[in-house]
């Protein structure tokens, strides 16, 4: 046998040994489109899902001063003590439900391996998680991953992206074992009100299913003041509350999030944690107890800076004929331009040929995300007008 034919049985033998999980999901569409974003010069990016703000200082000198005393060892599996006691204390200050520092929270390396072990906690083959899209690009991914199925209940511009709780409860299945909320949303930046999390509470209680809450979020809402599916009497018991320091602290690189839930979920979930992860950075996790205790100002001037460039870019798309909704909080927009013709991915690879600005097209974000783009408006006001002039000079040779 020659030796190319060799490299191909070789090759083939290893690729008959991937997971079917492992070959189905697909790359992850932000990061696939953003592969081209990298290799063209000068281009302006409205893409990438975090503050562009640097974790304030006082944030910083917390974890270099742990680093430099030698706090570089592994923690307690669920987290330091002082950091749980903290959020507990939060969780109460701002929802009103009082969670067991030793029993029902868990520090975890972002929100991302949150979701991962909690789906990993309650999913069994075939069961189904209920998604609304659109949504954050790893959750049917995430859930795949676990064996199970995610169900899309859709939503869309002309209810300004609002979920219909009848067509939740129309997709539960005696399969269906959660349904998983992201307010404020991604893309979209859409929250949800208490009538319609009230509702939700009584159809998870009626089917006795579980409810995932991704509030990372939470702190960058603008009109309204956030309310959380925990504060609904009897949610705390069948509610998994997802949430970190990475949008609000500006602290993505940190990689640092927590769970909070009942403690036999959370026992399990544990379990998983200490296998894949064993614990979450040690130096992150003394920065975040900084933050948590001295950082609400920086957290309010990001906000507000978020609130003067929501409301510019917001207005710039309606002014070229780009409808879009105003987001409620996040730090999204999701302008429709169904208008121009073209799809979402090829409006977004026409811009980025033609204007040198990166957004991400809606289609990634769910069937539903077709003819929407995302764009973020974590980015510096000298760059947002200069993209909302290049964006409006693309449209206008449409």
């Amino acid at each position: 046998m020659s030796k190319s034919r060799l490299r191909l049985v070789g090759k083939n033998n290893i690729e008959s040994l991937i997971s079917n999980a492992g070959k189905s999901i697909p790359p992850s569409g932000i990061r696939e489109f953003f592969d081209i974003v990298y290799s063209t010069p000068d281009c302006i990016t409205l893409g990438v899902g975090e503050p562009d703000f640097v974790t304030p200082w006082r944030i910083s000198d917390t974890g270099a001063f742990a680093i430099r005393e030698g706090y570089t060892h592994y923690t307690p599996n669920r987290g330091i003590p002082e950091l749980l006691n903290l959020i507990s204390s939060m969780l109460y200050e701002k929802n009103g439900v009082e969670y067991d520092s030793e029993d029902e929270l868990l520090v975890t390396m972002g929100v991302s391996q949150g979701l991962d072990i909690a789906l990993r906690s309650i999913i069994n083959p075939g069961d189904e998680v209920i998604i609304i899209e659109p949504c954050y690009v790893s959750y049917a991914a995430t859930i795949e991953l676990a064996l199970g199925k995610p169900v899309a209940v859709q939503t869309t511009s002309n209810n300004d992206f609002k979920i219909d709780v009848s067509r939740l409860r129309e997709a539960i299945t005696p399969k269906t074992k959660a349904v998983l909320l992201n307010y404020p949303g991604n893309p979209t930046g859409q929250t949800i009100d208490r009538e319609s999390l009230e509702i939700i509470a009584k159809i998870a209680t009626e089917k006795n299913i579980i409810v995932l809450s991704d509030e990372i979020y939470c702190s960058i809402i603008y009109d309204k003041e956030h309310f959380s599916i925990t504060s609904v009497p009897g949610m705390k018991e069948r509610t998994i509350y997802l949430n970190g320091f990475s949008k609000a602290y500006a602290m993505t690189g940190w990689r640092l999030g927590y769970i909070a839930g009942p403690s036999v979920l959370i026992s399990t979930m544990l379990k998983i944690h200490q296998y894949t992860a064993l614990c979450a950075p040690s130096m992150s996790q003394y920065a975040a107890v900084e933050a948590i205790e001295k950082a609400d100002k920086d957290v309010e001037k990001m906000r507000q800076e978020y609130l003067k460039r929501r409301n510019f870019i917001v207005n710039e798309f309606n002014d070229m004929g780009l409808n879009c909704i105003m987001p409620a909080g996040a730090f999204y927009a999701f302008p429709d331009i169904k208008s121009t013709g073209l799809s979402s991915r090829d409006f977004a690879l026409g811009l980025l040929k033609a204007e040198k600005v990166a957004v991400v097209p809606g289609e990634v974000f769910g069937e539903c995300g077709q003819g929407h783009i995302r764009c973020s408006y974590a980015t510096a006001m000298d760059d947002l007008k200069e993209a909302l002039k290049r964006i409006r000079r693309y449209v206008n040779t449409l």
